[in-house]
């Protein structure tokens, strides 16, 4: 199992990757940390397919373990479960010497470790992340929220978990569409600054190819972010480049109410429109564009959106980025030389306008 540690003043914690650990998970908790309870946060599909092996390996080890499962999808990310897990919680007395177990993709990881933030002031958390989008991202960094009414991720705290464990086996049960929908983010980070990411995927040719190389993507993606979290926990800076389109993307899940859209989905075409218009306005290198919607394409990701800006901008409006009258983005100047911008908020639509307004 490799070991990837994520450096903080005060919440140091360890990235472990490996392979169909999942049913000895109970074991591997229980030498690394002392937890009177463990409650398992999870989503309906991954309940059927790992809840019970997860629990069952808790109790093996004579921890006691309950399960809370909701529903799947984005729509679940709301101040409704989050309630639900509240009082979940205090059934199941919860105290601060207990443990909170995300075990699914992002949108768990994010409300259940929303939920651990705040719950008690703060409980202990560990992270089981089950898709490759929550792998190689949203596990990685402390960054936990629910949506709101107005937009994605509004209202939501910087708050580390105790560990991440990664069983790459799991990703045998995804759906493909999800499978590839993962990537979008290891791509983001290729784009950004892991350059031998940007080349290993340059060099793939089937999806044969991909899980080959699926355990190297998930490391140097998981080590990438690392870096940079690290850095700047509370993203004032250097962390902010992560939001590589971003911006665009949030608007569009945002817009189709989290249906019929992923957040891969959306981050890809996110990359590609901001690209392509900076391109044309002579801020980004010729060429980059072409590179990354290669790529995308390859991976049977969307790379435009008929969805025109005017339609998005009352969403482009709830950015977390925004700052008084501007707003920061972040554009490319080439390949793994990521740049911020402040955009004045009248011009954001010559930098996000998207293919039915180019």
């Amino acid at each position: 199992m490799k070991k990837i540690d994520v450096h903080f003043q005060d919440d140091s914690y360890s990235i472990f990757i490996g392979r169909n650990f999942l049913s000895g998970i109970g074991s591997l908790i229980k030498n690394k940390y002392s937890f009177d309870k463990v409650v398992i946060v999870t989503d309906d599909i991954v309940d059927s397919l790992y809840g019970e092996v997860v629990e069952n390996s808790l109790l093996k080890e004579y921890i006691s373990a309950r399960r809370i499962v909701i529903p799947h999808g984005e729509c679940s990310k709301n101040l409704d479960m989050l309630r639900y897990i509240y009082n979940q919680l205090t059934d199941f007395g919860i105290t601060r010497s207990d443990l909170l177990l995300t075990l699914s993709g992002g949108v768990i990881g994010d409300l259940g470790g929303f939920a651990a933030s705040t719950y008690l002031r703060g409980i202990p958390f560990i992270q089981v992340p089950t898709t490759i989008l929550a792998q190689v991202d949203s596990s990685v960094g402390g960054k936990v929220a629910i949506d709101l009414d107005g937009g994605k991720n509004l209202a939501g705290s910087f708050y580390q978990p105790k560990a991440v464990f990664i069983d790459i086996d799991v990703i045998k049960t995804l759906p493909v569409h999800y499978f590839y929908d993962g990537l979008a983010e290891a791509v983001k980070c290729g784009c950004i600054g892991e350059l031998s990411l940007f080349t290993l995927f340059e060099s793939i040719k089937t999806k044969e190819d991909i899980e080959k190389k699926l355990e190297n993507i998930i490391e140097k993606s998981c080590q990438y972010k690392a870096s940079i979290v690290e850095k700047d926990e509370k993203e004032s800076g250097l962390r902010m480049f992560l939001n590589f389109g971003h911006t665009l993307a949030h608007a569009l899940e945002s817009f189709k109410n989290y249906q019929g859209i992923s957040h891969g989905e959306a981050v890809s075409i996110g990359m590609s429109v901001i690209t392509e218009n900076t391109e044309r306005m002579g801020l980004t290198e010729k060429g980059t564009e072409k590179k990354i919607k290669e790529i995308l394409s390859l991976l049977h990701l969307p790379i435009k959106t008929s969805i025109s800006i005017e339609k998005l901008m009352p969403y482009i409006m709830h950015d977390k980025k925004i700052r008084g009258d501007f707003i920061t983005l972040v554009i490319l100047e080439s390949i793994g030389k990521p740049k911020l911008i402040r955009v004045p908020l009248e011009q954001i639509s010559t930098y996000l306008a998207t293919g039915s307004s180019l």
